[in-house]
Order: C-alpha cells, then structure tokens, then sequence
C-alpha cells in the first residue's frame, strides 16, 4: 500500500467522521464542534508560517480579528456612513468568508514586508504590538466598526439559517448543525489546499528557511519572497477563521474576539498539536476550545482558572514535547511502516 492510498484513506475515513458527528452531538456540542473547526483553520495558517518557515508570531489573533469584523461589517452595512453609500443587498454571509480571508492576507503581506529585517524575539513582539494596538483603532473608528458597542449580526436576514431551519441536500438542519457543516467544509477543503501547498516547492523552500535561512539563500530560495508569502497565507487562513468566528458568535467587538489573549491562544495550540504538522492541529483547536471552559469549572474561585490551565499547559509541554503530532507520529510509525514495506 503506498503513502498516498494510507493519506486518502484516512482523509476519507476522517469525512465520514466529521458528517456523521453531530447525529451524536446535542445543538450546544455542535456549536462547540463548529468553533474547533474554526480554530483549527487559524492554527494550519499559523503553522505554515510558525512550523513551517521558522517565524514566530503572537499577533495572528489580530489577523482573525480582522476577518471578524470584515464579515462583520459587510452583512450588517455598518460602513453605510463612513462610505456615504449603501452596501449591495445581496451581500450574504457566505461570500464575505473568502473576501475576508483576502483582506487579512493582504494586511499579512503589508507587514511581512517591512517584518523581512527581523527575526526570532524581534519578530514576535512586533506581530504582538499588531496585537496590542488592533482593539484601540477598533475603538476609534467607531463609525466603521461600531466602537466599544461593536457589531451584532444576530437576526441579520443575511445570516444564513439563523433563526430557522436551512435545507442542505434534502436535510433540514437546525443553524448550529448548519454552522458545523459549513465551518468543517471550510476547515476540509483549506487543509487540502495547504497539505498540496507544503508538498511542492513552496514547502521545500520554507522548510529551508526555518532550518538555515543561510543555506536555504545560498540553494537559491528567495527569501523575501517565501517569508512574506508565508506571512500572506497565514494571514488569509486567520481571516477566514475570523470570518467564520464572527458568525459562530454572531457579535464582534474590540474584545471578541481579544487579538491578545487570541493569539497567545493560537500559538498554544500550534504546540499541542505539532509544529510542522498539519492534521493533528485538530488536537491543538480542541484545546484552545475546551481546556479554558473546563479549568474554569474545575476552580471556581476568581483567578484560579487561569492558574489551572497554566498549570494543564506546563503539564502537556512536559508529557508531549513535540506535540500530538510527534506523539502519534510514535505510535502509528511501525503500523504506517510496515504498510509502505508490504507494498
């Protein structure tokens, strides 16, 4: 058996999972199932340009951010006087996830260019000043993005499903079993998209510059080229998670979701999953998702739950050191191995 029936066949067999799940899931579990998607779609972005090209940032909450109040922003026509005219009528939820991925990675490559002349600590706090500053311009261009008040969709007659059943191919679907498919299709087909992006030249020419950007210059890799366009496609990904956040919650503003405390979040689940994996991110989006709100049950004393989850993350980092990636790499090594030999 080659390597690429073993990856198809676990591709479609983790389908079939996915479509079948939320008939074993209450409508609350599969809002929570849908916000893990979204998570994850944020963490494969972060992991082309953390695991993959060796650049470390703590500001991609601010990227997801920005996709957010795209979305945001385009159902609810909140730019109506800022830009003195009315937005199209037609403009629905669903076409603003790619336009938010594509405004969030152009605003990648504007800072991936002048972020060219640094690297490693340099690097990361200055993705984590976009962090910082981000919630204050949010606040000051009120007109545009509400202010502190913020932005609320929930009602929006272009929210698709909300309040009602949708019919997808015969199937009537409540809106929270409707966002879990929309947000794990969208999760699918974008890991697709960056499992064949890091298999070509692309994934060579970044692996290279994260093992020695000397060497990976001196074998012809571009530099400037590949670290900003790695900059760009983790900026989209966070928009289109943004996105896709924005209509999970149905409510944006300057605090939700919180570019610092998002991207800190972000960076942790990169290491839980792996860097420099892909699938097993999924590990690292459930524990952005669910560890939080269970430290805080466990504790229930002010403060505590973040001492708890402190405490969880020290404990992960130890018991898993590379990650569920390098863990399932160990365990599932002999059985993937003797399945390439008997081929």
């Amino acid at each position: 058996m080659t390597a690429w029936a073993v990856r198809a066949g676990g591709f479609a067999v983790a389908v079939v999972v996915i479509a079948l799940l939320p008939y074993a899931l209450s409508d609350f579990r599969a809002s929570q199932a849908a916000l893990v998607a979204v998570y994850f779609v944020a963490l494969l972005g972060l992991n082309v340009l953390t695991g993959y090209s060796g650049q470390v940032s703590l500001g991609h909450g601010a990227f997801m951010a920005l996709g957010a109040y795209t979305t945001a922003i385009l159902v609810s026509d909140q730019g109506l006087k800022l830009f003195g005219h009315t937005f199209s009528s037609d403009v629905r939820d669903l076409w603003t996830i790619p336009v938010a991925g594509v405004v969030a990675g152009l605003a990648g490559v504007l800072f991936g260019i002048p972020a060219l002349r640094l690297s490693g600590l340099y690097l990361a706090l200055a993705t984590f000043a976009i962090a910082v500053a981000l919630p204050a311009v949010l606040r000051r261009a009120d007109e545009l993005t509400g202010g502190t008040s913020g932005i609320n969709l929930f009602g929006l007659p272009r929210v698709t499903g909300l309040g009602v059943e949708t019919t997808v191919l015969g199937h009537h679907l409540t809106y929270n079993d409707w966002l879990y498919y929309l947000c794990w299709t969208v999760a699918l087909v974008l890991y697709l998209a960056v499992w064949l992006l890091l298999r070509g030249k692309v994934g060579r020419a970044l692996r290279a510059i994260r093992d020695s950007e000397v060497a990976a210059a001196a074998s012809g890799v571009h530099l400037p080229t590949y670290k900003t366009l790695a900059f760009g496609v983790s900026a989209f990904y966070a928009g289109v998670a943004g996105s896709l956040f924005a209509l999970a919650i149905t409510f944006v503003n300057p605090s939700s979701p919180d570019p610092v405390t998002l991207s800190i979040y972000l960076l942790v689940g990169v290491v839980v999953g792996g860097l420099g994996s892909l699938w097993p991110l999924v590990f690292g989006a459930a524990f952005i998702q669910f560890l939080p709100d269970a430290a805080q049950r466990f504790s229930k004393a002010p403060g505590t739950s973040a001492i708890v989850f402190g405490a969880l993350l020290i404990l992960v980092a130890i018991l898993l050191p590379n990650g569920m990636g390098g863990l399932v790499k160990r365990a599932l090594g002999p059985l993937t191995t003797r399945l390439y030999t008997r081929s």
